[in-house]
């Protein structure tokens, strides 16, 4: 493996990147960062799997907050461009799927090299947006959602800290409204979650506009499923990347 410590790329990819036949670079959700995937292999198949840390939490907790999903995109790519040298796929669930979107749309607009696939779990497409619960929240009910997605594990300090994360990334969200559909030159897996409470499978249809091989499915589980890496995930990242339709 590759451990990827030189600056800039060691921020954005805090793990050692798999030197593997093909990457999937995971971006995580409002109010998270790269350790969200704490619980996910390193590879799955001959496919390595690359948590994404943004900027403002974590590791980068001093580094001033993205802004907007469109110069967040513009910075992933001009970081990753190097390492996006063999078939990748962008994976991103909720929020973070409109940054993977957003990413693969700077792609290509500037003919760049493009995903093998997007892997879009639990997001509406995103002329269908802003969606999603957390959009109208207060900062005191944001604060309630991260006590109980934690456990209570974080002290008042630090609970101020993620709030604020959260409270920015939410308005990155709000903000983020594509005006029309964009036809990509990739494939897109829209994934579903039988039991999630937060995005019906069914509000996922609008994914299809996307691309001309779109792929829907519906795996078992609730909205915070994906964290615990199923093997019916970790089956479509190797299926996916194994195929272009």
């Amino acid at each position: 493996m590759t451990n990827g410590s030189a600056d800039p790329l060691r921020r954005w990819l805090p793990r050692p990147l798999p030197e593997t036949p093909s990457r999937i670079f995971c971006l995580p959700y409002s109010g998270a960062g790269a350790s969200m995937f704490s619980r996910w292999p390193d590879v799955a198949g001959d496919t390595g799997l690359c948590p994404v840390q943004l900027p403002g939490r974590e590791n980068r907790l001093r580094e001033p907050h993205f802004g907007t999903y469109e110069q967040l995109a513009k910075d992933v790519v001009e970081a990753l461009l190097p390492v996006m040298d063999r078939p990748f796929g962008l994976f991103g669930h909720c929020s973070s799927a409109l940054i993977a979107f957003e990413i693969a749309a700077v792609l290509h607009r500037e003919g760049l090299p493009m995903p093998r696939r997007l892997f879009c779990s639990s997001q509406v497409a995103p002329h269908e947006g802003p969606y999603g619960s957390y959009l109208t929240m207060t900062d005191e009910q944001l604060r309630a959602e991260l006590v109980a997605l934690t456990d209570s594990e974080l002290d008042d300090t630090l609970l101020d800290l993620v709030t604020e994360v959260l409270r920015a990334d939410v308005e990155a969200n709000k903000a983020y409204h594509p005006a029309e559909p964009v036809l990509l030159d990739t494939s897109i897996t829209a994934i579903g979650w039988s039991a999630d409470q937060e995005v019906a499978p069914e509000r996922m249809s609008g994914w299809d506009q996307y691309s001309k091989k779109v792929h829907r499915v519906v795996l078992p589980g609730v909205h915070h499923t994906f964290l615990e890496a199923p093997a019916a995930l970790l089956t479509q990242f190797t299926d996916g990347m194994a195929s272009d339709d």
